[in-house]
């Protein structure tokens, strides 16, 4: 029996993924394509493999079964084929996409950008913006980085804690907020801008202002930190923002950070990847650069 390997590639991405083109965006192929190839597999193990359910397609049993076992072959076999060849980052050319959210991005871009195109200048890096919604990038293969505030609980998703930021709000000079004690009916008295990509007018701030019984005033969502800080440049609105990713940003336009009159938990700063880069050297001296350049801001 002659084995064809890209059967094991294809099937590992088609239970990853759970769909015919998700699989197919991951191995850069065709959906047609990964749907011959999907049936050359149900040939060959005289299993469905995955099978429509509404709208979605779910694993079969012998599938599931299976899922770790093949994921362990398609890594292993990678590693076979890879394991003398060393990193040489003069010569290495690729591109990297890097997702982070704007501040982040302002903050940690140049060191990181430096950093790269020091050591490996055959390199690029695409910065960019967040998605939209919660579906994790990385294992799409749309992205090698991530940033996220939250430890990923999706299957196959690794991550590495940098660090903690704590939120403050973000007032310009002369703010009245700034003259005498911040309390948390002053600070809720005031207007405020929230920092939503939806547009969203209440945050877990809201939250921790109910459990004191108080309420804040809400006027305007912004969808990023850069549109939302120069919104409280001129005025008396407040933005509430965590202090250390932001920091940069807030001194050069000249605003103060003042702490929060009330408690709310750390914001943690999770970098994220797929297992899949896990033995990758060039992505794992990518980590290491962005680990370096994330780090930097707690630092500061």
């Amino acid at each position: 029996m002659q084995l064809d390997l890209n059967l094991l590639t294809a099937l590992d991405a088609l239970l990853e993924e759970g769909s015919v083109a998700g699989a197919a965006a991951r191995l850069h192929v065709t959906s047609p394509a990964m749907s011959r190839t999907l049936g050359r597999i149900r040939r060959v193990t005289g299993d469905q493999i995955l099978v429509r359910t509404g709208r979605t397609m779910v694993p079969t049993p012998h599938a599931l079964e299976m899922r770790a076992q093949v994921h362990d072959l398609v890594h292993q076999a990678g590693q076979l084929l890879s394991r003398d060849r060393e990193l040489d980052l003069a010569t290495l050319r690729r591109t990297f996409t890097v997702r982070w959210h704007d501040a982040l991005a302002s903050a940690c871009g140049p060191a990181l950008l430096a950093a790269v195109h020091r050591q490996a200048p055959g390199v690029r890096l695409r910065l960019v913006a967040e998605a939209t919604s919660g579906t994790p990038e990385p294992r799409r293969g749309e992205a090698d980085l991530e940033s996220s505030s939250a430890e990923p609980s999706v299957p196959g998703i690794r991550h590495r804690l940098i660090g903690a930021d704590r939120l403050v709000a973000a007032v310009r000079p002369g703010h009245p907020l700034a003259d005498g004690p911040l309390t948390p009916e002053r600070y809720a008295a005031a207007g405020h801008v929230t920092i939503s990509r939806r547009g969203r007018l209440r945050d877990p701030v809201d939250d921790a202002l109910t459990a004191l019984g108080l309420e804040r005033r809400v006027v305007a969502a912004a969808p990023n930190t850069a549109a939302a800080l120069p919104l409280v440049l001129d005025t008396d609105l407040v933005v509430t923002v965590p202090q250390a990713v932001t920091g940069s940003a807030l001194r050069g336009l000249g605003l103060r950070a003042l702490p929060l009159p009330f408690t709310m938990p750390p914001v943690p700063l999770h970098m994220v990847w797929h297992r899949r880069h896990d033995n990758d050297r060039a992505h794992a001296w990518l980590r290491d650069q962005a680990g370096s350049a994330l780090r930097g801001v707690f630092e500061s």
